[in-house]
């Protein structure tokens, strides 16, 4: 039962999550979090960062690391297969589709009007990890957080690192071992 609720959840992020990986994020939050609680939120922040680091598209890796906590390396076949199963049937389509009425203008008005809802599903997953790096927790709300528990060395981590790609643009994998190191510094050693 486990592997067919991880095939059809996945299959739904996949079908579902236009744009890319930052997009399909609050759906993978939804299906892996809250509504069959294979993840903590802390554990998700985890699976976004760890995929971040590794090759190949977000959903997938997440995919796979979730197929393989819950159901090992069944679970993670069968979870990545529900996730490029929509993207294969959907790709076909759209190319043979496309290549045969591409010169219409309705097209083009479909492709156009999705853009704005792929910019909000990505910001709404950047707020939410944000909320929780900063303020450790998921709130009711993007909108409802508490002060109270706003964490200063992650505060300071988080601007250091936005400061340091925006001025000098370096290599993001620099930046993202020198949080880490930094990281492990102010919370584990002193």
């Amino acid at each position: 039962m486990i592997l067919l609720k991880l095939f059809w959840s996945f299959f739904q992020i996949g079908l579902f999550s236009f744009g890319g990986g930052y997009a399909a994020m609050p759906f993978i939050q939804e299906q892996a979090v809250d509504i069959n609680g294979w993840l903590t939120m802390g554990e998700f922040v985890d699976l976004v960062t760890i995929s971040q680091m590794t090759p190949g598209p977000i959903a997938i890796n997440a995919a796979t690391f979730i197929g393989m906590k819950t159901s090992g390396v069944l679970g993670a076949i069968i979870a990545t297969i529900g996730c490029v199963t929509p993207s294969c049937i959907i790709v076909l389509t759209l190319a043979y589709l496309y290549y045969k009425y591409r010169g219409l203008p309705a097209i083009q008005g479909v492709l156009k009007g999705l853009r704005p809802a792929v910019v909000s599903l990505i910001a709404f997953a950047g707020i939410s990890i944000v909320q929780m790096a900063l303020f450790g927790g998921k709130s009711e709300s993007i909108f409802s957080i508490d002060i109270s528990s706003f964490d200063v060395v992650s505060g300071v981590l988080f601007a250091a690192a936005l400061v340091v790609m925006r001025r000098f643009k370096p290599n993001p994998i620099y930046v993202m071992a020198g949080a880490g190191f930094v990281g492990l510094l102010a919370f584990y050693i002193i």
